[in-house]
């Protein structure tokens, strides 16, 4: 028997560089759509999400090809012990609102962004604020303005957008990745990862290649 070749296919699974990102916000908000409406072009009403889901996403950024693990997380208390695991090593965080929901609004400095303060392990960590369902115009509840502040206020971006109609999702996902390729820290973080992706994809192929002697 000739040594097996590696499966994985090199030009697929490469990439330059790798972040993780976290949806946060209360339940019910479109966290789980804008992830579904930027992963795929499906936008389904989804079931709630029990305690936390992620997806991979690989996009190319200012020639850059880059792999994102998203994850989403349940808005519910009861799923709380999750949460310093969730946010460690994490460089963005996107804080999502329903612009016809002022509680989930509210919610976002009075619950989330003391949550990230708490247990975000990762001083440069890009945060990002989106306003939801912008396609439901006569309900609005929170102005673009009142929006814009609170992102001033919590040091963030700001964006809206509509995981139904899919107005500004790419974008938000590719605005956060640009302006967390400007941290050099956060470069640096996703660039290890992104070589160490490359550096074991080489040695598989070696061992694969190589058989090795085997101890009983």
């Amino acid at each position: 028997m000739g040594p097996s070749t590696a499966t994985t296919g090199q030009s697929n699974s490469s990439y330059d560089l790798s972040f993780k990102i976290l949806l946060i916000g209360d339940s019910g908000v479109g966290k789980s759509s804008l992830l579904v409406s930027f992963i795929s072009n499906a936008v389904d009403d989804l079931a709630p999400t029990i305690g936390v889901d992620f997806k991979i996403k690989t996009l190319t950024v200012s020639g850059k090809k880059m792999k994102l693990t998203i994850w989403d997380t349940a808005g519910q208390e009861r799923f709380r012990t999750l949460t310093s695991s969730y946010y460690r090593g994490a460089q963005g965080i996107i804080l999502v609102y329903d612009v016809t929901r002022r509680e989930t609004f509210t919610n976002l400095s009075d619950v989330w962004a003391k949550e990230v303060e708490l247990y975000s392990n990762n001083q440069d960590c890009v945060k990002m604020l989106v306003g939801n369902k912008v396609d439901r115009e006569s309900e609005r509840a929170v102005t673009r303005e009142e929006g814009i502040a609170l992102a001033k206020e919590l040091g963030g971006l700001f964006l809206e957008c509509s995981a139904k109609t899919r107005e500004n999702v790419q974008s938000c996902f590719e605005e956060l990745a640009l302006k967390i390729m400007e941290v050099p820290s956060l470069l640096e973080e996703g660039s290890t990862v992104g070589k160490r992706n490359i550096l074991k994809q080489k040695q598989e192929q070696q061992t694969q290649q190589g058989g090795g002697a085997c101890c009983s």
